[in-house]
């Protein structure tokens, strides 16, 4: 380890040098402009006079603390700020991110081209992201989402987005003591669909792409605001089974969860959104059977690809009648060409094709001529 740190120390004084030099020749200071975060409750941005402070309030479960980061224009003076802060320079050039979720919002504000690095490319599905990994420009930094931090400091990245579900951030620390910025997504902490889509604000104020963000969200809002208005048109409410077993235990969706505002905004009857749980409730298969058998719909069966499957994992899933007759959905079958989920990549930053999907399944007569983007009926 000693010789490794006498390695690294000339290439990040020689690093530190250039960037020094690079920003006293930069003349450039970025518009600071005001944001609106209306969905997401776990991050705020808020201007300053010469930076942008952004503050993470839950990167993960029960967080104890969060993370406050000042963003100021490169070539300009680095603001004296109180308290446990990180400074980073902006805009950034040089990105390494560590969640496929971050793929399509790095996409939709067209800064694919600023990836550099990704732990296990595989899971990424884009096919305009697993271009630049082909052809070399996004490097493979890992397995199973875990960064490897020699390669990772080979590729000297302007900032890190990470995320943690449980609080370990072990490597991100040693990598910022060698001085490249970490941030920390909670995007996938936020129970509200928009919520979750909303970080897209968040990760373009890396960028000077705010404006840009904005536009994209607004677009995105309305689309879901008027589909969620559409699904009020129908007076019926088909009930509605969600979740599966994994071993002996089945999983559904708490009623104050991510799966169940979308189930709640299709106008559909939840079976359990009555429970005030944010996360999945782990029940045995009895007490599933014994609520949901004659539930019409079954959205979100797992990764079965057909009901034949379907019944060789647990033949008591023909039991219930929406297995019987054939209205059973899932969202896990469509991949990308190395096998990622795409619902998993692109869903939290669509959360409006996500709802039109079950506005599509419950409420056909609604969306006659659309065809579902994530959920493919079994057969």
């Amino acid at each position: 380890m000693n010789k490794f740190c006498f390695l690294l120390l000339p290439y990040l004084l020689f690093i530190s040098c250039k960037e020094e030099k690079k920003e006293t020749t930069s003349t450039i200071v970025p518009e600071l402009f005001s944001q609106q975060v209306s969905y997401a409750t776990g991050f705020t941005i808020e201007n300053k006079d010469t930076y942008k402070e952004i503050k993470i309030t839950s990167p993960w479960p029960d967080a104890k603390n969060g993370f406050t980061y000042i963003l100021y224009p490169k070539g300009t003076e680095k603001p004296d700020v109180k308290g446990k802060v990180s400074y980073i320079k902006i805009p950034v050039e040089k990105t390494v991110v560590t969640s496929t979720t971050d793929i399509p919002m790095l996409e939709y504000l067209q800064l694919e081209n600023k990836l550099i690095g990704f732990p296990h490319c595989d899971y990424i599905s884009s096919e305009k992201t697993r271009a630049l990994i082909d052809n070399g420009s996004i490097l493979e930094l890992g397995n199973n989402g875990h960064l490897n931090t020699e390669l990772t400091l080979e590729l000297a990245p302007e900032i890190i987005i990470g995320y943690s579900a449980t609080g370990d951030t072990k490597t991100y620390d040693l990598l910022e003591k060698t001085g490249i910025p970490v941030v920390m997504n909670g995007s996938w902490m936020e129970q509200h669909p928009l919520g979750r889509a909303e970080w897209i604000k968040f990760v373009a104020a890396f960028y000077n792409r705010q404006k840009e963000a904005d536009s994209i969200f607004n677009k995105i809002e309305q689309d879901y605001t008027k589909a969620t208005a559409l699904a009020k048109n129908t007076e019926k409410k088909p009930t509605v089974l969600s979740g599966n077993m994994f071993k002996d235990v089945w999983h559904v969706p708490g009623g104050n969860s991510y799966v169940a505002q979308f189930l709640k905004d299709a106008n559909t009857n939840y079976l359990w959104k009555d429970t005030q749980k944010t996360g999945s409730i782990a029940l045995n298969f009895e007490s599933v059977l014994e609520k949901a058998q004659n539930a019409e719909l079954w959205i979100g069966s797992g990764s079965s690809r057909s009901l034949e499957e379907l019944k060789e994992k647990n033949n008591r899933y023909t039991f219930f009648e929406a297995f019987k007759n054939k209205t059973v959905y899932s969202s896990t079958l469509k991949t990308g060409s190395k096998g990622g989920l795409i619902y998993y990549e692109l869903g939290p930053m669509r959360p409006d094709l996500i709802l039109k999907d079950i506005i599509q399944i419950a409420h056909p007569e609604l969306l006659k001529d659309y065809e579902p983007y994530f959920f493919e009926k079994l057969n």
